[in-house]
């Protein structure tokens, strides 16, 4: 991140998808409460207001994100997808009960955590790449500010993945912000993102 200046990135998870508990979810779309949606957009944009952020916000094509980027551009927010804001795809993993997911599958993943793709799906490292690839268009296009409504292992991943990462120690790996949680990237009191 040297060279040009890092906008801070506004991040909520989306609230809690319909059906979601038990199950590896990644790009399984499922829908969620559209009072929770609104409760989110609500908070999202009382920050705006607060904090006097622009009014565009970033939103996963999954449904669990959109419907809240649909309340925002209700109520005036120019709303916009984009494909590189979708959560790890776990490929035959995908939408089944975790008990169902063969469990020497799991430990190669924990062994490898940043380069295998589990269930032949998507490893983090490629998610990071597409981040990454999105973290920059941002940068060039001047912005001070991104807002955006995505997926718990995307954030993650913005905020704990070391830059040229080697390897990550997946017993080190934090959980996932709460649904419908805040994370500023990089936090408005660190020096140095990443």
């Amino acid at each position: 991140m040297n060279g040009a200046q890092t906008p801070a990135f506004w991040c909520w998870r989306h609230p809690r998808a319909t059906g979601a508990a038990g199950r590896c979810i990644g790009r399984t779309d499922l829908s969620v409460d559209p009072r929770r949606a609104k409760r989110l957009a609500h908070r999202l944009r009382a920050t705006v207001r607060r904090e006097q952020l622009p009014r565009l916000v970033w939103v996963s094509p999954l449904r669990r994100c959109r419907a809240v980027g649909r309340w925002l551009a209700r109520w005036g927010f120019e709303c916009r997808v984009d494909d590189r804001l979708m959560e790890l795809d776990f490929g035959r993993w995908d939408g089944r009960p975790w008990s169902e997911v063969p469990w020497h599958e799991v430990q190669a993943w924990e062994a490898d955590l940043l380069h295998h793709a589990p269930g032949a799906g998507e490893s983090l490292a490629q998610l990071a790449a597409r981040q990454q690839a999105f973290v920059a268009e941002r940068r060039s296009a001047g912005d001070r500010a991104v807002l955006l409504v995505g997926h718990g292992g995307w954030i993650t991943a913005l905020v704990h993945l070391p830059r040229g990462a080697g390897a990550v120690d997946a017993a080190q790996w934090p959980a996932a912000p709460r649904h419908g949680a805040l994370v500023r990237w990089p936090a408005p009191d660190a020096a140095h993102p990443g």
